[in-house]
């Protein structure tokens, strides 16, 4: 009997431990969102403010944002099942999305505010699909 009993404690530690380790890794989620959120920032930012000036102050925000989720991804405790495979899904997604949008904006639909606004959804796509994917897998 007391084999049993050992068991069931050790099971119900180990339940303990994966639904902690599950909470903790929520924070991808929260990362997901705030880099699809500063894409409808960035994107049009870029696409419409011409000139030095813009580009200066969109880069040093970039730098500044990017380096504020490195901060916050490297502080976390727990990282998710599969994160560095999707995180470079995403991030590739977003590159291409990204470059894509730049090229087309800079050339073909320059100063376009609609262009401006697709552009951003569709470079925040990447995060958003893959939040919504995190989100019901935790």
């Amino acid at each position: 009997m007391s084999e049993q009993v050992d068991a069931a404690a050790a099971l119900k530690g180990i339940a303990r431990v994966e639904a902690t380790a599950r909470v903790r890794s929520r924070w991808y989620v929260r990362y997901l969102w705030m880099f699809a959120v500063w894409q409808l920032v960035l994107v049009p930012a870029v696409l419409l403010w011409r000139g030095p000036t813009g580009t200066l102050v969109g880069t040093l925000a970039n730098a500044l944002v990017v380096m504020g989720l490195s901060l916050f991804a490297t502080r976390q405790p727990v990282v998710p099942h599969g994160y560095g495979r999707l995180h470079l899904k995403v991030i590739g997604a977003w590159t291409g999305a990204y470059l894509s949008t730049l090229a087309l904006g800079l050339t073909l639909f320059v100063g376009s505010v609609v262009f401006a606004a697709v552009a951003a959804l569709a470079c925040a796509l990447p995060a958003v699909a893959a939040a919504r994917r995190e989100a019901r897998a935790v």
